[in-house]
């Protein structure tokens, strides 16, 4: 997912989005400490994605940089 793809949601649909990928992650990560991974470079990037989202959750937030129109 793109920075613009990002930024053209709502707060709303990042929000969903983020609690997707956290238990992803979260799956990921329990599968890698019990089993082994087919993926593994699968957790860089939901990790990077998910630092993404709260970066622009973050900016709206501040109110530097608001949602841009569709």
């Amino acid at each position: 997912m793109k920075t613009d793809e990002i930024r053209s949601k709502t707060n709303h649909e990042l929000g969903i989005e983020l609690q997707k990928m956290k238990k992803e992650l979260f799956d990921l990560r329990f599968k890698s400490a019990t089993q082994s991974l087919q993926n593994g470079s699968r957790i860089r990037v939901l990790r990077r994605l998910i630092a993404r989202l709260n970066t622009i959750l973050n900016e709206r937030a501040l109110g530097v940089r608001g949602q841009e129109a569709r």
